[in-house]
């Protein structure tokens, strides 16, 4: 199933300074558009990738049309998306999970082939920003999460090679009770979570870090953080976390990173008066 949510910019332009870009986006036309090296720019000046050692590239990984006005985001790349971009005219594909990986076969294989076809018949960019998407402190995975939470205060937590990429959050007063923290969970993610592990009974303290860091359980217990949430459990987690006196959270991947590709879809749309579409191509991990 696809759920498409469109969101239509502003006509008017913002403040060059605003954008550090170049002057073209100062004039306003019947039908907005962006330069793709002008969208590529505001990314890279967010997100700032040069900052991480990630495991595949982040920025534009496929050249296409240089006018941009309509920009269609996903959690992964896949076809599927690939062809709903073209589906819906768009330019600009904008995803966390990009095309290309270190852990994968190097060389054009039969799958990333299909992937790439219709970018290149249809001319469209995609770019991907994986890591600096996650540890952004406003329009980050994990920044996003801690506030739909209802986290009071967070702040950077779950370092990966030295750099964090989670929050730490708390909660106001006594916290909240794992059941409460569950419901909170399901309704942000709208999925049911997995609780595991046997933490307080109040729980005030989170680290949170989407996706794939059940690993970084242990740093939340010496942190002395009374629940982490991520999005896949390990086998090893459910008495790890009980021994450790830890709620553990799998909350899904997907679910856990549909917030922040989503946000910057948004940004873009505000500061360029182009339109975003956002692809909920539904996935159960």
């Amino acid at each position: 199933m696809i759920t498409l949510t469109i969101v239509r910019g502003p006509r008017s332009r913002v403040p060059r300074e605003t954008l550090s870009v170049s002057d073209r986006q100062n004039c306003p036309t019947p039908n907005p558009m962006a330069h793709i090296d002008d969208l590529i720019a505001t990314l890279d000046d967010l997100l700032r990738p040069e900052a991480f050692s990630d495991l595949g590239p982040n920025g534009l990984q496929v050249p296409g049309a240089r006018d941009v006005t309509r920009v269609v985001t996903g959690v992964s790349a896949q076809r599927e998306l690939s062809e709903r971009a073209v589906a819906l005219g768009a330019q600009l594909v904008l995803v966390h999970h990009g095309l290309f990986w270190n852990f994968q076969p190097t060389g054009l294989t039969p799958v990333l082939a299909e992937r790439l076809r219709p970018l290149f018949k249809h001319d469209v960019n995609l770019a991907a920003y994986h890591l600096p998407l996650d540890a952004h402190e406003t329009v980050g995975n994990n920044a996003i999460l801690a506030r739909e939470l209802g986290c009071v205060e967070h702040e950077p937590f779950g370092a990966y090679k030295g750099t964090p990429i989670g929050r730490r959050g708390s909660f106001a007063g006594d916290g909240v009770t794992a059941a409460e923290l569950r419901e909170r969970v399901a309704a942000v993610t709208r999925r049911e979570p997995l609780m595991l592990g046997a933490g307080p009974a109040r729980i005030r303290t989170i680290g949170i870090v989407s996706g794939s860091a059940a690993d970084t359980l242990h740093e939340a217990a010496q942190a002395g953080l009374d629940a982490f949430l991520t999005g896949e459990p390990r086998e090893h987690v459910t008495a790890e976390a009980r021994e450790l006196g830890i709620h553990f959270v799998a909350a899904g991947h997907y679910a856990t990173e549909t917030f922040g590709v989503r946000a910057l879809g948004d940004l873009l749309a505000g500061r360029f008066g182009i339109e975003h579409v956002f692809a909920d191509i539904a996935n159960p991990v």
